[in-house]
């Protein structure tokens, strides 16, 4: 099961890396990916038990991702230290506008399970 769900992963991070090739240079492949694997799960209703256990196999991991970026910092704190406000300015802006379409996106997401609780 693992192996089929993992085999599934792996399917639409190359679909995304050709996609990427041919016709979006612009996007990373693994992004365009995800995309293509959530339009597939939206469009099939359900996650498969697969696909379930290999996502869940591999948040084990998700940890170590942070390792590269925390290296880079260090790396690179003589550069950062230079753009410091803009790096700043960049985090900031970045995060006003996440807060402001998470708030739009939850509002939508509430009044949205109010509607399906008052149909009969």
């Amino acid at each position: 099961m693992l192996l089929r769900g993992l085999t599934w992963l792996v399917f639409f991070q190359l679909l995304g890396t050709v996609l990427n090739v041919l016709l979006l240079p612009m996007l990373p492949g693994p992004i365009i990916g995800l995309v293509l694997l959530l339009v597939f799960l939206k469009l099939r209703g359900e996650v498969g038990e697969p696909l379930q256990q290999a996502a869940s196999s591999l948040l084990r991991y998700l940890p170590l991702l942070l390792v590269p970026p925390a290296v880079g910092v260090m790396a690179y704190a003589k550069d950062i230290a230079a753009d410091f406000w803009a790096v700043m300015g960049s985090l900031i802006l970045s995060l006003l506008l996440a807060v402001a379409f998470i708030g739009w996106l939850m509002q939508k997401l509430i009044d949205r399970q109010a509607r399906h609780r008052s149909e009969p």
